[in-house]
C-alpha cells in the first residue's frame, strides 16, 4: 500500500516569523532621561523594538530615512521646529510610517492639531507605561489611540469647532479667556502679538453672538472647553 503524504491545510497561514510581528519604533524626545525610560518601557514588550533614538529633529529626519519604522514615538515639545510642521513633513517623508505622539499636554488644542497634521496616536506621559504599547500597536494597524483622559475634551472641542464655527485658534483663545488671562498673557502663552488676540477674541464674540467675558465663561463652561 503506496505511503501517503497529507498535503498541508491551505486555509491555515504559516505562522508569522519574529520579524513579521515586531514593531520598529523610532523614539524621538529631548529629554535624555525620558527617552531611556520610554525605550526600557517599549522594549520590555516582546513584539515592540526600539531601532533608533533621536534627541532633535535633524538627527531623527535621519533616523527615519536610514530606519524606516513602522512607528515613530514623538515627544510634542521639540525644540527645534513647529511641532504640527514637523508632523506634517514626517509623514511626507515616510507615508507609510505612523505617528504617536507623547506629551504632557493635557490641552484638547494640541491634540487635535496633531491628528489633523497626521498622527495617528496621542498619549498623555503620565498615562504611558499604560498607554503607550497599546497605541503604538494599534498605530502599526492603523488604527488610532487616544489617551482617555483627552477622549471627552476633544470631542467638545469638535463640537464647538463644528457646530460654532469657531477655529481650533478660537477655541484656544476662548479657553485661556475663561480661564482669566489677558490679552496680553494670551498673546505670550500662544506666541501671538497681543492685536492678533484681540482680533481672534472680537470674532470669537461675533461668531457665539456673546458680548461679555462672563458669558464666554459660561459658554466654554458649558461646552465643557475647561475639563483639560
Amino acid at each position: 500500500m503506496p505511503h501517503l503524504t497529507l498535503a498541508p491545510d491551505l486555509a491555515d497561514p504559516p505562522a508569522a516569523t519574529v520579524e513579521e510581528r515586531t514593531v520598529r519604533i523610532v523614539l524621538a524626545d529631548d529629554h535624555v532621561l525620558m527617552l531611556r525610560a520610554l525605550r526600557l518601557l517599549l522594549d520590555g514588550e516582546q513584539d515592540l523594538e526600539v531601532t533608533a533614538e533621536a534627541g532633535d529633529l535633524t538627527v531623527l529626519v535621519h533616523h527615519v530615512d536610514v530606519y524606516r519604522p513602522n512607528v515613530l514615538v514623538l515627544d510634542l515639545g521639540m525644540p527645534d521646529g513647529s511641532s504640527s510642521e514637523a508632523i506634517r513633513e514626517l509623514r511626507n517623508q515616510a507615508p507609510e510610517m505612523q505617528i504617536v505622539i507623547v506629551t504632557m499636554e493635557e490641552n484638547p488644542v494640541f491634540a487635535q492639531r496633531a491628528l489633523e497634521a497626521g498622527a495617528i496616536g496621542f498619549v498623555l506621559k503620565d498615562s504611558a507605561e499604560e498607554d503607550l504599547p497599546e497605541a503604538v500597536r494599534l498605530a502599526a494597524r492603523g488604527e488610532q489611540f487616544l489617551s482617555p483622559l483627552l477622549a471627552a475634551p476633544l470631542e467638545d472641542l469638535k463640537r464647538a469647532v463644528g457646530e460654532d464655527k469657531l477655529t481650533v485658534r478660537e477655541v484656544e483663545v476662548l479657553r485661556s479667556i475663561a480661564l482669566g488671562h489677558t490679552s496680553v498673557e494670551i498673546a505670550r502663552m500662544l506666541h501671538l502679538s497681543p492685536r492678533t488676540v484681540e482680533t481672534h477674541r472680537a470674532r470669537i464674540h461675533r461668531k457665539l453672538a456673546l458680548a461679555t467675558r462672563s458669558e464666554l465663561v459660561a459658554y466654554a463652561l458649558r461646552r465643557g472647553l475647561l475639563r483639560a
